[in-house]
C-alpha cells in the first residue's frame, strides 16, 4: 500500500505545481490581462482545428492503406495465376 500512497502524493505534488505555475505565469504575463484572456480564450479553438487537422490526415493515410490492402489479393490471384500456367 506504501507505494500507492507515494504515487498518489507524487501526483497530488505535480498537479498543484502545474496548477500554481500556470497561475504565476498568467500573475506575470507581459501583456495586459485582456489581452492575456483574449489569447487563452483563442487557444482550445486553435488546438481543437490542428487535432481535427490530424485526425482527417490519419483518416485518408488508413483509407488509402485499407485501398491498398483491398487490392492486394487481386493482384495475388492475378500474378499467381499467370506463374502457374
Amino acid at each position: 500500500m506504501r507505494n500507492s500512497d507515494d504515487s498518489v502524493k507524487l501526483i497530488g505534488a505535480l498537479l498543484a505545481g502545474a496548477a500554481i505555475g500556470g497561475v504565476l505565469g498568467i500573475l506575470f504575463a507581459p501583456n495586459k490581462g485582456s489581452i492575456t484572456r483574449s489569447k487563452i480564450a483563442g487557444k482550445p479553438e486553435e488546438i481543437t482545428d490542428a487535432i481535427k487537422d490530424k485526425f482527417d490526415d490519419f483518416l485518408e493515410e488508413i483509407k488509402k492503406e485499407v485501398e491498398t490492402a483491398k487490392a492486394k489479393p487481386y493482384e495475388f490471384m492475378k500474378d499467381g495465376g499467370s506463374k502457374s500456367k
